[in-house]
């Protein structure tokens, strides 16, 4: 295998990240902005009824269209990057497997400890829904809870490694899945809950707008898993080694 340096990886990461951007864009635009629309009707609705009603510094057309893009695109951008490097980590260390197939587990493992676990714990809400007091408690609680994810993922792979020599590999990542999911599960048990949905806003719209939230990441991972496996494995692939000249025969 030919060596890549970590910035060829990088800036490929980043170019599958921007792919990733756009894909997340097309989906929080068809998928996402209705939702937030009617969330926001119904938050108008409240205010104009308390004479709170204020206009908006920015336009809804423009936060549902540059604005959504740009965001989807700086996020998909930033993580390609983080995922790239992570890739360069995992290369060879988790398993003979070849860049693609590296590149599938680390946007599957990333995720689930980046994307998945934080949601349920912690799942997205639409606007008019959460305390503007708490929103930094609430934030500080949702990063915590990627942190944990992140370190508890890491260990139990650790665990898995160590275990793999003497249990095998399958048996030794069954029981180092069953230690993550139970460390996971004392940190969702441990940490503080989040309730803060108003008893008269639609349950529906709420788990359309959470069901929204979490294809956008699993679109964002899926498309930069297979857009990075492609580019990397072009850059790591080893050349065709040249046929030999063939000799005249005298």
């Amino acid at each position: 295998m030919n060596t890549v340096s970590p910035r060829a990886l990088l800036v490929r990461g980043m170019l599958a990240g921007l792919l990733a951007g756009v894909a997340a864009f097309l989906v929080a635009y068809l998928l996402g902005e209705s939702k937030v629309d009617a969330a926001i009707a119904i938050e108008e609705a409240g205010e104009a009824a308390h004479d709170h009603a204020e206009a908006a510094p920015v336009s809804r057309a423009l936060q549902a269209t540059a604005g959504l893009g740009t965001g989807t695109l700086l996020y998909g951008i930033a993580l390609g990057g983080i995922a790239a490097l992570v890739f360069c980590f995992a290369l060879g260390r988790i398993g003979r497997f070849g860049p693609r197939a590296t590149a599938a587990l680390v946007s599957g493992g990333l995720f689930l400890t980046v994307g998945l676990v934080p949601f349920l714990k912690y799942p997205a809400n639409p606007p008019a829904v959460g305390d503007p007091d708490t929103v930094v408690r609430r934030t500080t609680l949702y990063l915590l809870m990627i942190a944990l994810s992140v370190l508890l993922a890491s260990g139990a792979l650790i665990l898995g490694r160590r275990l793999a020599p003497r249990l095998g590999n399958w048996n030794a990542s069954v029981l180092a899945s069953v230690a993550f999911v139970a460390a996971v599960g004392t940190a969702y048990a441990l940490l503080p809950a989040v309730n803060e949905v108003p008893e008269d806003f639609p349950a529906a719209l709420i788990w359309q707008f959470r069901l929204a939230s979490l294809a956008i990441q699993a679109v964002v991972w899926t498309t930069f898993g297979l857009a990075f496996g492609f580019l990397a494995e072009r850059a790591i692939a080893p050349a065709a080694a040249p046929k030999e000249a063939v000799q005249p025969t005298s």
